[in-house]
């Protein structure tokens, strides 16, 4: 049988006519794996084949996703040209059509209801130049003070802790690197083992080189398989466990008291508080026995060095930032940050989660991580841009709020590029009805998604494969993404496309570029100076040095390979702690008589956000094809529900039908949906729209939920 394969591969490689490479990057997640495709053509036919290529961050691995990430790119559905809706049906039209469609709505809406009516809804998974580009176009293009994008959704809670205690934020403060030689690792609300699988060989390390690992998760994991102590908590009971891990540190005095009289500022007011709190309430809020909270303290507090990383679980909550904030109190009471094997890390989701973030798509931000609200920053862009300060907008709302604007109808045209905000926003079916109110809705895509399908033009945008850009990974290191594969159709990158309409907006001054390096130039300039400074980097030398970590300063600095070693970014130098509450200040779903579990969510390892690429992947799809519900068997039991049964779940705000799935793994209070899936069996149909105040990001992680039999059984 060998032989016979043998043979049938031998007749095959001798069909392949010509071999040809592409140098890219994966599109999913934050590890950015550097690969290549490999198309043959054969006497019949073509086929294709990944496989990964060597660098700092994955070494060459790639997951299973990154392996079948060019069947979504090449798949028959793909959008080529652009889209008119007309008598509810989409039309091919031309570009020329489709740019004078954008000019004379946009003058109208803009004429009538004035430039706030417009607003554009952005994303983390595209490059950063066009994400840079995107912020410019709306401020000095539509002149519109509303955008806001996806990664809201993701990364804001990490984001805006790590700025309020170190005085910024990127991904890691350390190199990966530095993981697999530290001591002690907490690994709290991320399963990176199904959502980032090339960084596990990094913590794999780290166990065998004698680390103890903790991992905080209700439910068990990939990740908390490699754990030596699996604190599995309430969901939502995040910053009351870092109070009682706190609490232990504290009584039993594993603080770095030098560090914390040097270098930090809050300590005092944190402990008046800590060591208030009863650890019997904390038992009882988390569902963590106390000598677990002890055994954590302990092991982290004693080993020399140690990290922190952080991801959803944690963060999408309505007391996200201050659970995050919590967990670096942890941190910066022992003194594990700024020296080698000592730091913290927000495992970053989107595959520019970081870069995203940094240069102009967030509402309150301008390039380089500039407040749009500070005057000395505003002037410094506006120079660059080459228009007057007066006339760059304020700030506007996050994506959430903006989605509220629409439904209110203070906002009437909108402008997305690559996000699907109908299936992955909370509150998911008011998002639909918001959307579906829209006057004017431009969606730039590769795909007909469900939010797409809402619009009134589809504009065909560029993937992975054809797009040439930089991407920020997950730990702060900029990357080139190479990108030559040969477009079909009449598909434009996402910057040609901004670029065409703000020429016809009578805008072409500001964003005449020819290439993706023309715009990172500027984007160079506009950064140099700010917290996210990339002023030192360019094409060349990424292409050389295979990845730089910001901050980099000049052409001859290296990048920054640690932060925080003499100082931490705020102006005195000092990272700032704070107090935080077991209780959030917006509440959290509670587990009622109506409503008697509680539900969280997350990914699976062959799908990405809400699917839509993931989806067209044959060799994804077929992994799981549709959705679930991971349930204890003992509740499953209470609720008379079978193993592999279709069962409906309802919170007060709407309903949805997925299959069970038994796990003696979850906590038996918990059931456990993944996000990828729209329509009936989309889960975010049941979350709250109640957002953290400090970051705005919704509470996903915590929902209260009934559930049932979704087919009545007669007896007979």
């Amino acid at each position: 049988m060998t032989e016979m394969l043998l043979k049938y591969f031998r007749e095959q490689q001798k069909q392949v006519e010509t071999e040809r490479i592409y140098n890219t990057q994966c599109p999913y997640c934050s590890m950015q794996c550097k690969m290549q495709l490999v198309e043959q053509t054969h006497v019949k036919r073509k086929t294709y084949k990944t496989i990964g290529r060597d660098n700092p961050t994955s070494q060459g691995r790639l997951c299973i996703k990154g392996m079948n990430a060019h069947q979504h790119p090449l798949h028959k559905d793909r959008i080529q040209y652009p889209l008119l809706k007309v008598n509810g049906e989409f039309v091919k039209i031309s570009w020329r059509e489709a740019l004078d469609y954008i000019k004379e709505h946009v003058t109208e809406i803009q004429e009538k209801n004035g430039a706030d009516a417009l607003g554009v809804y952005g994303s983390a998974s595209i490059t950063n130049e066009e994400a840079y580009l995107l912020g410019k176009f709306a401020r000095v293009a539509l002149k519109t003070k509303y955008i806001d994008y996806n990664g809201r959704l993701c990364m804001s809670a990490a984001a805006s802790a790590a700025s309020k205690t170190f005085g910024m934020d990127r991904g890691f403060t350390n190199s990966l690197q530095e993981i697999p030689f530290t001591e002690c690792i907490m690994l709290a609300g991320t399963n990176i083992a199904e959502c980032q699988p090339t960084i596990m060989p990094y913590f794999e390390k780290a166990k065998e080189n004698g680390a103890f690992i903790i991992a905080i998760d209700p439910r068990e994991t990939g990740t908390t398989k490699i754990a030596d102590l699996h604190l599995k908590l309430k969901p939502g009971s995040d910053a009351a466990l870092a109070n009682g891990i706190l609490k232990v540190i504290i009584e039993e005095n594993y603080l770095d008291e030098r560090f914390l009289q040097e270098r930090v500022n809050g300590f005092e007011e944190v402990m008046q508080y800590v060591v208030s709190l009863e650890f019997s309430v904390i038992e009882e809020i988390t569902g963590v026995p106390l000598e677990k909270m002890y055994q954590a303290a302990r092991m982290f507090g004693q080993r020399e060095t140690g990290m922190i990383f952080t991801a959803r679980g944690v963060e999408q909550q309505t007391d996200g930032s201050a659970a995050v904030r919590n967990f670096l109190n942890i941190l910066l009471s022992v003194g594990k940050i700024g020296k080698p094997r000592c730091g913290y890390g927000a495992i970053t989701g989107q595959g520019n989660g970081q870069g995203a973030r940094e240069h102009g798509q967030k509402a309150d931000q301008l390039p380089g991580y500039r407040s749009i609200e500070n005057h000395e920053h505003r002037m410094y862009i506006a120079d660059v841009w080459n228009i007057e300060e007066k006339d760059l907008p304020r700030k506007g709302v996050s994506a959430y709020e903006m989605i509220e604007k629409i439904h209110d109808g203070e906002i009437k045209g909108l402008f997305l590029v690559c996000s699907n905000p109908t299936v992955s926003n909370p509150n998911a079916n008011f998002v639909k009805k918001a959307f579906e109110k829209l006057e004017f809705l431009v969606v730039a895509d590769m795909f007909e998604s469900e939010t797409a399908k809402l619009a009134n033009l589809i504009l065909p945008a560029s993937s992975y494969l054809e797009d040439e850009g930089t991407m920020t990974n997950v730990e702060g290191r900029v990357t080139l993404r190479e990108a030559s594969f040969p477009r079909r159709g009449e598909i434009k990158h996402d910057w040609e496309i901004l670029c065409e309409i703000a020429k016809v907006l009578g805008k072409e001054e500001y964003f005449s570029f020819s290439s993706a390096e023309e715009i990172f130039n500027e984007l160079r300039i506009a950064s140099k100076g700010g917290i996210a400074d990339y002023s030192g980097i360019t094409y060349e030398r990424l292409r050389a040095e295979k990845g730089i970590l910001w901050p980099c300063r000049s052409l001859t600095d290296k990048g920054t390979e640690r932060l925080f070693e003499t100082r931490f970014a705020h102006s005195d130098g000092k990272a700032m702690m704070v107090p935080v509450s077991n209780q959030a200040i917006v509440p959290k779903a509670k587990i009622t008589k109506k409503y008697p579990l509680y539900l969280t969510t997350g990914r699976v390892v062959s799908h990405y956000l809400t699917g839509v690429q993931t989806r067209k992947s044959a060799s994804l799809s077929a992994r799981n094809f549709e959705s679930f519900m991971e349930i204890h068997p003992s509740t499953a039991k209470k609720y008379e529900i079978s193993n592999q049964e279709l069962v409906q779940i309802e919170s007060s705000y709407g309903k949805i039908v997925v299959r069970s799935k038994f796990s003696e793994g979850i906590r038996p209070d918990t059931v456990f949906v993944p996000f990828h899936w729209a329509d009936s069996q989309n889960v975010n149909n049941l979350v709250s729209e109640k957002l953290d105040p400090a970051c705005k990001m919704p509470g996903f992680k915590v929902s209260a939920v009934n559930i049932s039999p979704s087919v009545k059984r007669s007896s007979y």
